[in-house]
């Protein structure tokens, strides 16, 4: 039997006109839709397929993946009702991946990472934080230049390990940028400011752990029906326990994306990335010779959907 992962975008894959084939095809997205503006008092056909500049403020935007990657989801079990052999999300994608496996409901996921969001912007308030990648530059000669940084009294850590020659540095802009010349000495094929007012996955966001704990706490399951992945430890989890101990962390650690993918790839065949663009798609190919496909979707929902029934 095959044995499939299941994967969730984070920040970042977000776009106008995300989620509108899904909407357009189907009355329960449409359904999804309306419910998750009613309960963030929000116009989420404007948020998701108009121009506008709240799709990259952070607690908007985190809602709005979580949404897309839920449509696309549900969407697909209703026609393939295959229990994952784990679900691994990126960063808030994590949230959606304890949806997939109904250890939370998708409105309530909805509603926290919205939450979440809110709490990283304002931890973030007035410290002018931001987030930088790099290409081409080892693990370790960025770990190693981030640490010399901070023993000078600068604030940038490591966020984002997505892929061999592919890391995310978090902290203030400032030092983030002072940073550049060294990443360049050591070869650094890219070195880019991101279009953030966050410095996700870094100490700077301690103020939220807490109250994201809470809240996480008030509506979390322990009945996973497959185990999820942790960014914290690129290991699986399946209670409660570990997920509230887990998620808290996460938001101050960094995001072990290209970890979880190399740790775990011996456990499945193939991954299905769920949520718009195909980002983990492109990060895979790095750290994995299986197939990724991809609902992101009607059309792809379709194309996957042909593929995998055509299986059988």
């Amino acid at each position: 039997m095959t044995k499939t992962a299941f994967l969730f975008p984070g920040q970042g894959s977000q776009a106008a006109g995300m989620g509108k084939s899904f909407v357009e095809h189907s009355p329960m997205a449409a359904q999804m839709l309306e419910a998750a503006g009613d309960a963030l008092k929000l116009d989420m056909a404007h948020l998701l397929f108009e121009p506008n500049d709240l799709l990259e403020q952070t607690k908007y935007t985190q809602p709005a993946i979580l949404l897309v990657s839920m449509m696309a989801y549900r969407l697909f079990k209703e026609k393939i009702s295959d229990v994952p052999a784990f679900a691994l999300g990126h960063s808030l994608g994590e949230f959606s991946a304890l949806a997939a496996v109904d250890a939370l409901d998708w409105l309530e996921a909805v509603k926290l990472v919205h939450l979440r969001g809110d709490l990283m912007q304002k931890a973030c308030e007035g410290i002018d934080a931001g987030m930088m990648v790099v290409l081409g530059v080892a693990d370790e000669d960025v770990e190693a230049i981030c640490h010399d940084a901070r023993e000078a009294g600068k604030k940038v850590w490591p966020a984002n390990y997505n892929a061999d020659g592919q890391i995310v540095i978090a902290g203030i802009k400032s030092d983030l940028q002072s940073l550049e010349e060294a990443l360049k000495a050591a070869k650094a094929r890219r070195v880019m400011l991101l279009n953030m007012s966050v410095a996700s996955h870094c100490p700077l966001l301690e103020s939220a752990v807490e109250p994201l704990t809470e809240a996480l706490d008030k509506v979390l399951s322990d009945t996973f029906s497959a185990p999820v992945i942790s960014n914290v430890t690129a290991k699986a989890y399946n209670t409660k326990a570990e997920a509230l101990d887990l998620l808290g962390k996460q938001l101050v650690s960094p995001v072990l994306y290209k970890q979880s993918i190399q740790g775990n790839d011996d456990l499945v065949d193939r991954y299905i990335e769920f949520g718009h663009g195909a980002v983990l798609k492109g990060l895979n190919r790095r750290s994995s010779k299986k197939t990724t496909l991809v609902v992101s979707d009607y059309n792809s929902l379709n194309t996957t959907l042909d593929t995998l029934l055509g299986e059988d």
